[in-house]
This record gives structure tokens, sequence and C-alpha cells, in this order.
């Protein structure tokens, strides 16, 4: 199976590649001073994040690409940094294209779910006694539900993108094509791989949540909790850093391998 055959080829790759640790790292150093700011002003730290957030928007495609060049040279042998400047610069602007489409999907399904949740909130609100409210909450459950699916199943097609990007040397519009065209020829093992690794990054995501909680000053209060030194707020912000950093470099040799495994074969408009 692709999952497991991924799987067992991801270690050796970075066993004989520790390099492949050193962007990640540094791309999840940036998260340092807004949990660290958590703690000493958390106003600051919603600026600082959101100012972030908009940097890596243009950061990341050419994180991403170099990332992927480096695991895709890993899995033959030994990589460097050279290659991660390399592809990430010469599939900078596809990578950017694709990624700011996602970015504008996400955008619009946010933009819907506020504008469903207004006439929810009215509804729920101007009928306490259950009628209209009630038939509106469970109209616009189900429309949230079918939008929630058909999210999650263009996710799921478009989501090598990247690596088809890199790897088969493709623009933007194609490489979101030939995603779509490996994950549709192989769906059982990309549904299998999508599953490992939503579990893997929720719980990666539920560590960076909880010690995001732990440093907040209102979270603290809220749950009775000591609060944490500055000190030692930037050693547990570190030492979530190296976790991050790992899961990270695992996740991007495991990607571009089991990808690897599925385009085998696969042409586009197949």
């Amino acid at each position: 199976m692709a999952v497991l055959s991924a799987l067992r080829r991801t270690p050796g790759a970075l066993r004989r590649n520790p390099v492949l640790f050193v962007p990640v790292l540094v791309i999840t150093l940036f998260q340092v001073p807004q949990l660290v700011l958590q703690s000493v002003n958390p106003l600051l730290a919603s600026i600082v994040s959101l100012g972030l957030s908009l940097v890596f928007i243009f950061v990341m495609p050419f994180f991403q690409a170099g990332i992927i060049g480096m695991a895709d040279e890993a899995l033959d042998g030994r990589t460097s940094l050279e290659c991660f400047l390399r592809e990430g610069k010469d599939n900078y602007v596809s990578v950017l294209v694709a990624y700011l489409v996602l970015v504008a999907v996400n955008f619009a399904i946010g933009f819907a779910a506020v504008i469903v949740a207004i006439p929810i909130g009215f509804a729920v609100f101007s009928d306490l006694r259950g009628g209209v409210g009630i038939a509106v909450v469970a109209i616009a459950g189900l429309i949230a539900v079918v939008v929630g699916v058909a999210y999650l199943l263009f996710i799921l097609f478009i989501q090598f993108y990247g690596q088809a990007i890199v790897i088969d040397d493709l623009g933007a519009v194609d490489g979101l094509e030939h995603s779509y065209a490996v994950v549709r020829r192989d769906l059982v093992s990309a549904l299998g791989y999508s599953v490992l690794v939503g579990v893997l990054g929720g719980l990666a995501g539920a560590v960076f949540a909880i010690v995001s909680m732990l440093v907040s000053p209102q979270s603290t209060t809220l749950l009775s909790l000591p609060r944490l030194p500055v000190v030692a707020t930037v050693g547990v912000a570190l030492l979530v850093v190296v976790l991050v950093a790992l899961f990270g470099g695992f996740f991007g040799v495991y990607s571009v391998a089991f990808y690897r495994t599925i385009d085998s074969g696969v042409t586009d408009g197949s």
C-alpha cells in the first residue's frame, strides 16, 4: 500500500539528511515571539500574529517549493540547503499562484459562513420558543455539512499541487489538475494518507494550542492556573518549535514519498 510504502522510506531519508529540519526550524522560530508576547501583551500578540499571517502568504510558497525539492532529492540520496534555495526560487511563482487559489477558497468559505451565521443568529434570538429559529438552524446546518464535505473533497484532490509543480515541473493550473488526476487514480490510498496526516497534524496542533493557552494571561486566569514567567514561556515555546520542526520535516519527506508512489503512470486528463 502506498501509505505504508512511503512511511517506510521516510525515516531513512531523514537520517541521511538532517539538514531537512533546518528550513522548518527557521520558519517555526518566527512563532516564538508571538507565544512570548501572549504572556506579556495579548493585544500586541494578536497584531503580530496578523502581520505574520499576511507575510506567510508570500513566504510559504517559497518554503513549500524548497522543502519539496529537498525531500525529493533526499529520497534518492543526499540534499542540501542549496537545493532548498534553488527549488524555492525556480517554482515560487507557480506555487504562489496555486497557493493564492487556496487562500481565496478559504476566504470565500469563511465569508459565506459569516453571511449564513447572521440570519441564524437573528432567527434564534428572535424566536426563543423554537419555531422558525429551529427550522432555520436545521437548514443552515445541512448547508454547512454539504459545504464542509465539498471543501474537504476539494482539499483532498488538490493537496499535491506543490509536489506536482516542483517534481513534475508543471505550472500552477497544470499542477492543480495533475494533483486531481493523481488522487482520482488512487483515491483509497489518498484517503488513508489524508487521515494519517490529519491525525498527526491534529496532535501537533493540539500541542501548540495547549501551549498557547498556558502562556495566555486570560486562559491562566480563567482556569486558575499559575502564570508562567517569561523565561519559562520562552523555554516552552522553544520546545514546541523543536517538536513542530520534527513533525514538519517528517511530513515534508513523507508527502513527497507518498506522491512519488501514487504518481507513477499518471498522465493529465487520465
